[in-house]
């Protein structure tokens, strides 16, 4: 079966482009580098080689925004972004992240105390071997912390001239209208995709205001992917797989969405980086929205 494969970087460029705050220009099919880690996100991979592969083969194929945080690994995704693709081709932009502190696999809290949200930036800097990060983002809302305070820090670095825009990770509509108020916000990072459709709302309002909609783990999972389902069905007609037409699914719902797919595996990478050049009519599309919505 034939897979959409990306044609040198025809395909990620197929994917249009965004301007997170008017000015910074990315293919709108990014990666994400969360799974580069490894398993519960924690520690080394299993085959760095094949990870510093992935990284250098997304740039190969024209991906200029790539998303990972402090917390993968910890430490372990910026070292190996910056092992493999440092010094940076021009255009490209890294998008990391603060916030969240690890005790183990699969375990995350909260931490948005001004002092640590500094030391996260100055850490993510000399490890990315960064002067200014394009895009950095809270990666959760510390509720024990206003979050005019934890935005305060990061809008004191921004005009230090170590962050350049500043994005939120995982809120809701509410919080980003009051994050706004603090500080300039390009961009929000939610879980979204054809499976779980619940920051629609966050998601409408950044089309409105034409912020980056970053959707974390974009490929649909469980019954609503599986083998010889209705999505399968309606894949396969177009010679594609349902990853590739997840992907080409968020493409299609905004402008603004600018879906990271992750993966460990430059064969994976390659088929989910075909997605962008997926092309379905309106009520393809439309059947495909509402088979989304009858299996969540």
């Amino acid at each position: 079966m034939k897979t959409n494969l990306p044609d040198d970087k025809v395909a990620v460029a197929a994917s249009g482009e965004f301007k997170l705050g008017g000015d910074l220009a990315v293919h709108r099919l990014g990666f994400g580098a969360m799974r580069i880690t490894g398993p519960g996100v924690w520690g080394e991979p299993k085959d760095p080689a094949e990870a510093r592969r992935v990284l250098k083969r997304a740039v190969e194929l024209g991906v200029n925004l790539i998303d990972t945080a402090d917390s993968y690994g910890p430490e372990v995704s910026e070292r190996l972004i910056a092992e493999a693709l440092h010094p940076y081709p021009a255009g490209l932009v890294i998008a990391t992240k603060g916030g969240l502190t690890r005790s183990g696999p699969e375990q995350w809290a909260p931490v948005g105390r001004p002092e640590y949200l500094r030391q996260c930036v100055e850490l993510s800097l000399r490890r990315l071997k960064l002067e200014r990060i394009d895009l950095y983002q809270l990666h959760r809302i510390d509720p024990k912390v206003p979050v005019a305070e934890s935005l305060g820090a990061l809008k004191e670095l921004q005009q230090a001239g170590k962050i350049r825009h500043i994005g939120l990770s995982e809120v809701s509509v509410k919080e980003i209208e009051q994050a706004r108020k603090t500080v300039e916000i390009v961009s929000v990072q939610n879980l979204y995709n054809l499976g779980n459709q619940q920051s629609a709302a966050a998601l409408d309002y950044c089309t409105k205001h034409n912020l980056g909609f970053i959707p974390w783990f974009p490929l649909a999972a469980g019954d609503i992917s599986r083998a010889g389902g209705a999505l399968d069905q309606v894949a396969k007609r177009h010679g594609a797989t349902v990853s590739q037409l997840a992907i080409a699914w968020l493409l299609h719902r905004s402008p603004v969405v600018l879906p990271i797919p992750g993966t460990s595996s430059v064969k994976h990478l390659e088929e989910n980086l075909g997605g962008a050049s997926l092309k379905l009519s309106d009520a393809e599309w439309a059947e495909v929205t509402k088979l989304a919505a009858q299996s969540s």
